[in-house]
């Protein structure tokens, strides 16, 4: 192909022929790769036949029903007031942290593992044959498309002989499945629809098929093509709403299985499954209807906001770019835009028992601003003001003002304790951060009245937990804390370089914050931010923190997240100097583990690099072939043969956020077109609908 130069394209992008040239196409089953369809409240995740008939194979990338409200709580003690507290000595005084379980292993293990999200059902297919029921290895001459125009997701297959069709879809309002089956197995009585419900579980697929005694299933109300379904686990409820074609019955076969089969000589079947936590008081819509809202939602979805298109790069990289942008759009707003920040795993299964971390919101959910949806990102802020008394209590727990964040937590916001999670403190200027996008997005006073106190708590939190040192006239931070790059005592750590210029960052912003509301500037923000230590550096290069010179040259230092980079590309990095920063880059490039990585990663590191303006490296750390940097084809960022994390959504919100800042840049970036892809001729990238990044 010859080569093009790279320009900023503002006419408009073919964005059909741009979404369904990615649509992603298993002619086989994939155990690896099932496709999803949600709408960020509620996913349903489908083996190669379109439901959840072959649950029981797909053991490393289970096949769940998720809600952002369905979770599930043992029966155990989980009084937060019996924790004991590990004490930390910090600059003359001793702060608490729920960070070790010695002598309370249980109520330790109890408040980590509880809530947990659940798998609120299972719905497949009875295939039958001469009194045997299909395997996995029945299906013949499958192809399954997610038509992602439309949100359909698409299923033919042979079995014993007979094609069957299956269509999915989410309704884009509430949290429901709807599909419809057509085959002459049903007509033949041959095939039928099972909704089956399991017990909590916090392991990966949240699903627990041992206890029947444990939970209950019943039937509590039915009528024509009808019929509501009460589910009770321990003290926890939830309800399950079925409609179905008149021309079928559903019947229960099972303390937890119920059975839709089809009237005789009837070759379709079709229903929606409506899951609620409360006894619902609407009827959902049937397939069709379903299948129509799903159609307009996806449609009004990729006809708004941001797009990039490469198809006309001649880089041999540019299509497989194109794709993981296009599938990241489609998987962080069925997995991440919920009103909740989502787990690492979303709606798809439960990672960390399916709570979500609160350092990881900005790598799943930044990009949404950027790409010109601000409110995918806003339903999950507007959860921060919800918890703030609980984070004010955190904070006041532990001698500190403002709100802490916690890291690792639940709907009630409760802090989960860990050994880590505890003492991470990089997640604090997150709310800035993401009110500062959202304002840029929204430049209105609205804006800044709705998060002011997000932003103002958070910094109270921040400049309380700086120390100030007489002797050398600076704040410092830590010890104890543990930097983002989680591989360092929490008593040997201060001064992360990261760390310093995001609080540095966090705290200048609440005051411009303060001057857009027509307030008088907090003078110890400015104070602080003013003196606060400088980054890190020795020979000539940024350490991971103050205390560790063998940053580079000795494990574990040089594993995990090289987060120093993150003071430039994540953020402005009003005080990292360029040429360190480079030397830095290089070193990592040199000397890091880069299998230790994680997804987030490799965007972090090609933001670093579009800022020093080393674009072509930009894109070959975004792209670097990788096992943590890898795509399936359902367009998951896979992180190497980890059991526990058969997709980390992190990689996908990344990604798209250092694409957009590579194509429509940054302030500061002198006004160049694309200044994050390389000028060679190599890329061609036509952009629309993309905001510039702080």
């Amino acid at each position: 192909m010859q080569k093009t130069d790279s320009k900023y394209n503002s006419e408009k992008i073919n964005r059909y022929a741009l979404v369904t040239r990615n649509s992603p196409v298993l002619e086989a089953p994939d155990t690896k790769a099932p496709l999803t369809v949600g709408n960020g409240e509620f996913a349903f995740t489908a083996d190669i036949t379109g439901l959840q008939t072959f649950y029981e194979q797909y053991e490393y990338f289970p096949l769940c029903t998720m809600a952002q409200w369905g979770w599930h709580s043992f029966p155990v003690e989980r009084d937060y007031s019996k924790l004991r507290l590990k004490q930390y000595e910090s600059h003359g005084r001793l702060v608490g942290y729920a960070a070790d379980d010695t002598g309370q292993e249980q109520l330790f293990k109890n408040l980590r593992e509880n809530p947990h999200r659940l798998n609120l059902c299972n719905i497949k297919l009875n295939l039958k044959e001469n009194n045997r029921t299909a395997v996995l290895s029945d299906i013949k001459n499958a192809r399954q498309k997610l038509d992602l125009w439309q949100g359909i997701l698409q299923s033919d297959f042979m079995v014993f002989n007979e094609s069957v069709r299956v269509e999915t879809c989410a309704d884009p309002e509430i949290d429901a499945v709807s599909a419809c089956v057509g085959s002459n197995l049903a007509r033949s009585g041959r095939l039928e629809v099972v909704f089956a419900f399991p017990y909590g579980s916090p392991e990966k697929k949240a699903s627990d098929w041992e206890r029947e005694e444990a939970h209950k299933s019943e039937i509590v109300h039915s009528s024509s093509g009808r019929v509501i379904i009460k589910r009770t686990l321990d003290r926890d409820e939830y309800y399950v709403d079925i409609v179905f074609s008149s021309h079928a019955g559903i019947e229960q076969t099972g303390c937890h299985q119920f059975t839709l089969s089809p009237a005789e000589n009837t070759g379709e079947i079709c229903f929606t499954a409506s899951f609620s936590a409360q006894m619902p008081a609407n009827m959902p819509g049937d397939f069709h209807e379903t299948k129509s809202r799903s159609s307009t939602h996806w449609e009004k979805f990729w006809s708004s906001g941001g797009a990039v298109q490469l198809v006309n790069s001649s880089d041999s990289r540019a299509a497989e770019l194109e794709r993981r942008i296009v599938l990241s759009q489609y998987l962080t707003a069925v997995q991440c835009s919920g009103t909740t920040p989502p787990a690492e795993t979303g709606l798809t299964c439960n990672s960390w028992y399916g709570k979500f971390h609160l350092e990881m919101h900005y790598w799943h959910a930044a990009q949404f601003t950027l790409w010109g949806r601000p409110q995918l990102l806003e339903r999950s802020l507007d959860w921060y003001l919800k918890i703030l008394p609980q984070a004010g209590k955190d904070a006041e727990n532990q001698g500190y003002e403002g709100a802490r964040w916690t890291k690792m937590s639940d709907p009630s916001g409760l802090n989960a304790p860990s050994s880590i999670g505890v003492l991470l403190v990089w997640q604090q200027p997150h709310p800035i951060m993401l009110s500062e996008l959202c304002y840029r997005a929204r430049p209105e006073m609205e804006t800044l009245k709705k998060y002011r106190s997000l932003v103002m708590e958070s910094a109270d939190f921040m400049v309380s937990f700086l120390h100030y040192d007489n002797e050398t006239g600076r704040y410092v931070m830590g010890p104890p804390l543990i930097p983002a790059q989680e591989t360092h005592a929490p008593e040997d750590t201060m001064n992360p370089a990261y760390e310093l210029e995001y609080f540095r960052w966090g705290l200048k912003t609440a005051v411009e914050w303060q001057l857009r509301l027509g307030e008088k500037p907090n003078s110890r923000y400015l104070d602080a931010a003013a003196k606060l230590s400088a980054l890190p550096a020795k020979d000539g290069v940024y350490l991971a923190h103050e205390n560790c010179p063998e940053t580079f040259t000795k494990a574990p230092f040089n594993h995990d997240h090289p987060s120093m980079l993150a003071a430039l590309g994540v953020l402005p990095g009003e005080t990292v100097d360029r040429g360190i920063m480079e030397n830095t880059l290089r070193r990592v490039l040199e000397c890091w583990d880069f299998d230790s990585m994680w997804g987030w990663d490799f965007a972090m590191m090609a933001m670093c690099c579009a800022r020093l303006g080393l674009t072509s490296l930009a894109v070959d750390l975004l792209l670097a072939d990788k096992p943590k940097n890898t795509y399936a084809l359902n367009g998951h960022n896979s992180q190497a043969d980890r059991e526990d994390l058969p997709l980390y959504l992190p990689g996908n919100g990344s990604l798209l956020l250092a694409v957009a800042i590579m194509a429509a840049g940054w302030e500061g970036d002198g006004g160049k077109p694309l200044p994050g892809f390389p000028d060679d001729g190599s890329w061609c990238v036509e952009a629309e609908g993309l905001l510039k990044y702080i």
